[in-house]
């Protein structure tokens, strides 16, 4: 079985990474400038200073852990489906009534 060279698929991959970053910035440095001035009396800021703020607020609120798709996620998402299926039926009955007590919606039901 032949490997696939995934060079173009990387070269797209990180191209519209960069485009989809400096979208956002022009979309931060709009928004600040238009607003941030006349409400705080905070200076105007630059593109480079727009990109910055976005990787401040990423690491500030964000961090670098993986979203819900992202490796970790994927990983508890694994073991969480491993354990429900090693429970027999009367310990998932169990597990979903504890849940909705909780305020959960166990099975999608609202």
């Amino acid at each position: 079985m032949r490997r696939r060279f995934k060079g173009p698929k990387l070269f797209l991959f990180f191209f519209l990474a960069l485009a989809g970053l400096a979208v956002f910035s022009i979309i931060v440095l709009l928004l600040w400038n238009a607003l941030m001035p006349d409400i705080f009396h905070l200076p105007l800021i630059s593109f480079w200073q727009a990109v910055g703020l976005l990787i401040l607020a990423k690491v500030l609120f964000g961090g670098f852990r993986g979203g819900w798709g992202g490796p970790c996620g994927g990983r508890w998402r694994r073991k969480m489906q491993q354990r429900w299926m090693d429970m027999t039926p009367e310990e998932r009955e169990r597990f979903k009534q504890e849940w909705g007590r909780h305020g959960g919606h166990p099975g999608g039901q609202a």
